[in-house]
């Protein structure tokens, strides 16, 4: 593998780690191609999908798209749009007002768009939907025809009546597209419905090019933190070399304000914790369509004011969450100690913000945590795990005490009446005391491996970029390095941060970054080791090799 692939030894061994051994799966890991999708109709329910979609777009029937107010429900509802309109429908889309109707298929939010006028010949939810059994009975009494695209999982039962796609409902679940999130599956739908145009002969599966839509579906498929592997892999990375190489006005906009470039090569890193976000904060805070119809429009003006509207709902989201964590910490100074699992409430806490605090918190106590705010006539909040430990999983036992809930493994949410809190409070914490038996991870750094100063070349660094993108099941790496002095002071930037550069024996100059280190400036003229991440930074036309240091310590 490493002759042939001219890899430096230290990713030879990281592609094995990845359970990369055939020649055949290290290419297709370096070199993932779109047509290695699988084949689309493969997928329970979506070849009947995609037919019902090419009918009402044909019988020019009314067409309803709602989506979840998070990133991926936002890109799935703007890539269900924009590809609907390519295929000649004129379809409307809503996305829940969330301290009004809730989360996805509420009734309220079905009430809100039934009262719009006549109802539609087709719903099309994304993102939401596979436990909405109650929801989807009531469309269909309205004679309305429902599709969902959705990956939560389900708690007992699905809907009847209605076309569902969603890959847990496959008994096989070692598929490569059982991780997809909401917006890839958008993108199979997407896939299977050209397809199906080409086998009937519709000019439109020729004309319509969906690799228009991977910006779309990269931003939703990083967002959502589903692994970065199989078909996610294939689709985040081409997504993300299709937004550097020119995307839509919204995206372009947004990219602006979070202080990206366009022509810049993209991290999933920009998607997560820049660009995302400040999509999140406007359905966390006001109306989560207002991105939507942003990622829609073609009016560069119009993009431009939604995205610094966006920018300053973010910056508010930031001050209430500062906000919040402040308070959190000080209710667990009051306990004897931190219980096993944590679920702290506050009347005034803004449910939207407060998964951000959960996960804040379980990080910095290695606990599972929900954080909970009023909301109407109930206690809602969101929850965040910890390594190893499955949140549904302990929700099942806490079911009796809760109005509703739901999510994924590592991130859930829930509401329950105000009363039952404390018992929600106590059951939480021993369900998951038993759970890990008292036994919970503790902060850890893992290294990769190590290399001396002398091995920061240029192949190492070019290298690691072909490992990108980086994520869930496909972490990027923190590589130990040896032997390096510092000559000069490092620059302290922003009062949080310092600067450096260093060079190797060869000359070669690495430039190097520590974010909120600044109160710890590694000395002068004295052998260290650094825990870094590697990565070119792009700037002004030029490639950089950087060093992003997480820690550091006397060699």
């Amino acid at each position: 593998m490493q002759d042939r692939w001219k890899l430096h030894p230290l990713l030879a061994e990281l592609l094995v780690r990845l359970d990369l051994g055939s020649d055949a799966e290290v290419e297709e890991f370096l070199e993932p191609r779109l047509k290695n999708l699988s084949d689309p109709f493969a997928l329970g329910n979506l070849r009947a999908a995609a037919e019902r979609v090419v009918e009402a777009t044909n019988e020019k029937e009314k067409i309803v798209v709602l989506g979840d107010y998070d990133v991926d429900g936002v890109t799935s509802t703007a890539f269900m749009v924009a590809f609907l309109r390519a295929l000649g429908a004129d379809p409307s889309y809503f996305v829940p007002l969330r301290m009004e109707e809730g989360y996805g298929m509420s009734r309220s939010a079905l009430e809100r768009i039934l009262a719009e006028g006549e109802p539609p010949k087709l719903f099309i939810a994304v993102d939401c939907g596979t436990n909405s059994i109650e929801e989807v009975a009531f469309l269909r009494e309205q004679g309305v025809e429902v599709i969902i695209l959705d990956h939560h999982r389900s708690k007992e039962s699905t809907p009847d009546d209605c076309l569902l796609v969603n890959p847990f409902l496959d008994e096989n679940t070692d598929q490569p597209w059982t991780s997809l999130c909401s917006a890839g599956l958008v993108f199979k739908l997407a896939h299977g419905i050209l397809k199906y145009l080409r086998e009937i002969g519709d000019d439109r599966g020729n004309q319509i090019d969906v690799r228009e839509f991977l910006d779309l579906a990269a931003m939703g498929t990083i967002a959502d933190m589903v692994p970065l592997r199989q078909e996610n892999r294939i689709l985040a990375r081409h997504g993300l070399k299709g937004i550097a190489e020119g995307c839509r006005p919204g995206l372009k906009a947004l990219l602006e304000v979070s202080g990206l470039k366009e022509s810049t090569p993209l991290r999933p890193s920009d998607i997560s914790f820049r660009v995302g976000p400040r999509i999140n904060a406007s359905g966390r805070l006001a109306d989560a369509s207002l991105p939507v119809d942003m990622l829609l429009s073609e009016d560069e003006a119009f993009c431009r004011k939604i995205a610094r509207q966006l920018n300053d709902f973010n910056a508010e989201r930031q001050l209430i969450e500062r906000t919040i964590v402040r308070e959190a910490e000080e209710q667990l100074k009051e306990t004897t100690e931190v219980p096993a699992g944590i679920v702290l409430f506050n009347d005034g806490w803004h449910p939207g913000v407060v998964g951000i605090v959960s996960s804040r918190l379980s990080r910095k106590y290695m606990r599972p945590t929900i954080v909970l705010g009023w909301e109407g006539e109930f206690a809602k909040g969101s929850g965040r795990s910890v390594p190893g430990l499955s949140l549904v999983k302990v929700l099942e036992q806490c079911d009796d005490l809760l109005e509703n809930w739901g999510g994924h493994p590592q991130a859930v949410g829930v509401s329950l009446r105000r009363e039952n809190v404390p018992a929600f409070q106590e059951r939480f914490a021993q369900v998951v005391d038993k759970t890990q038996e008292g036994v919970f991870p503790e902060p850890e750094l893992h290294l990769a491996g190590w290399v001396s100063i002398d091995e920061l070349e240029e192949d190492l660094f070019f290298g690691l970029d072909r490992l990108n993108p980086f994520g869930i099941g496909n972490e990027e790496p923190i590589i130990g390095i040896k032997d390096i002095v510092l000559q000069r002071p490092p620059k302290v930037f922003s009062e949080k941060h310092f600067r450096f550069t260093i060079r190797n024996r060869s000359g070669l100059a690495v430039q190097g970054v520590a974010w909120k280190l600044a109160d710890r400036i590694p000395p002068l003229n004295q052998s260290l080791e650094m825990a870094c991440r590697l990565s070119l930074n792009h700037f002004r036309d030029k490639i950089y090799r950087q060093l992003e240091v997480i820690d550091w310590r006397p060699q």
